[in-house]
């Protein structure tokens, strides 16, 4: 059977392809038996429009990109599920891109979709996190932004003018810290994150901030960094708990090393909260899926996705978006905080 085309459609319909086009894309007015005569041609030839010939018509292919450095962590399919589902709503299908941390495959990456002529690309993770990104890096990033629109979330480029959508994570680390003065805590240690990550180093600094705010301290050997994952955060607090001075509470960069965390405390015989208290930082599914439940900080992940996408698709569309739009996080109080003893 021969494959019908566009062409072949306007044609038959004695109409020309533009006049098709805007039916099938819904993009124009179109008089209404005209529109039923082109309808009926696509419904007797059962005619899919081809994505590649649409994409040459409407300069356009109807697909965006999401780059992420861990599907492993909960933080960032949360995102993705945000981001997705608007997208299918605006009729967006997307390239998820996971680059296991590896700036190498993040370029690897941008190549590709440059040359897939992607609508649009939303980035999370990896160079974009870092408190000093490599000009070469950075570059690479804000060369590609002058061909296709990039949305930076809970990350940034500086100086670069791109969009960004974040969480303000130095006030969420504030929140986490105050509510652990609040039940009596004076003896405050922080694990995981990287030393030259943004959302370690910010975290870290809201936390100094709120502890000398009450006269309190964090203490150096308080102080363990290194990892993200659940193995690492059990690993660093092991190291806290192995020392003759412990804290009483610990802060942990994300929910993943406070549940490594929960795990070493176990390990060591102590009863949380009632011996050690631990607040983990996205609040993530697994949040709730841990005994004791974990006090944590929400970062809003589904919104996050959601408003990257409406960015996203505002660009696309020659709209002048909002250049940051910042969100607020939130104290998700569980059980693994309590008061002091």
């Amino acid at each position: 059977m021969k494959t019908i085309t566009i062409y072949d459609i306007a044609k038959e319909a004695n109409v020309s392809v533009a006049t098709v086009s805007r039916v099938l894309n819904d993009t124009a007015p179109v008089k209404a038996s005209t529109r039923e005569t082109i309808n009926k041609i696509i419904e007797k030839y059962q005619f899919q429009p081809n994505a590649l010939a649409r994409s040459l018509l409407k300069k356009e292919t109807g697909t965006i990109a999401m780059i992420l450095p861990d599907i492993t962590n909960p933080f960032f399919p949360e995102v993705f599920w945000g981001a997705e589902n608007v997208a299918r709503v605006k009729g967006y299908s997307f390239f998820l891109c996971n680059t296991a941390g590896n700036y190498n495959r993040e370029s690897e990456f941008l190549s590709i979709l440059r040359e897939k002529r992607v609508d649009g690309i939303i980035f999370l993770g990896g160079r974009i996190n870092l408190a000093n990104c490599p000009p070469e890096l950075a570059q690479e990033v804000i060369e590609l932004s002058r061909h296709v629109p990039i949305v930076l979330v809970n990350g940034n480029l500086p100086k670069s003018g791109l969009h960004r959508i974040y969480t303000d994570e130095a006030a969420g680390a504030a929140l986490a810290t105050q509510h652990l003065i609040d039940l009596g805590h004076r003896d405050i240690g922080f694990i995981g994150g990287m030393d030259d990550t943004a959302t370690t180093l910010v975290k870290i600094k809201a936390a100094r901030k709120k502890l000398k705010e009450h006269g309190l301290e964090l203490r150096q050997e308080w102080l363990k960094s290194g990892e993200f994952s659940v193995p690492g955060g059990r690993e660093l607090m092991n190291q806290m708990l192995d020392q003759k001075h412990r804290p009483t509470a610990v802060l942990c960069v994300n929910d993943f090393t406070a549940i490594g965390a929960i795990k070493a405390a176990a390990q060591h015989g102590l009863h949380i909260p009632g011996d050690i208290s631990i607040v983990g930082f996205d609040d993530t599914p697994l949040a709730t899926a841990v005994i004791p439940e974990l006090t944590t900080v929400s970062q809003n992940t589904y919104e996050l996705g959601e408003l990257a996408v409406e960015t996203l698709h505002q660009i696309i569309n020659g709209k002048n978006p909002k250049k940051q739009i910042v969100l607020q996080p939130k104290l998700i109080v569980r059980s693994s905080t309590g008061a002091l003893k």
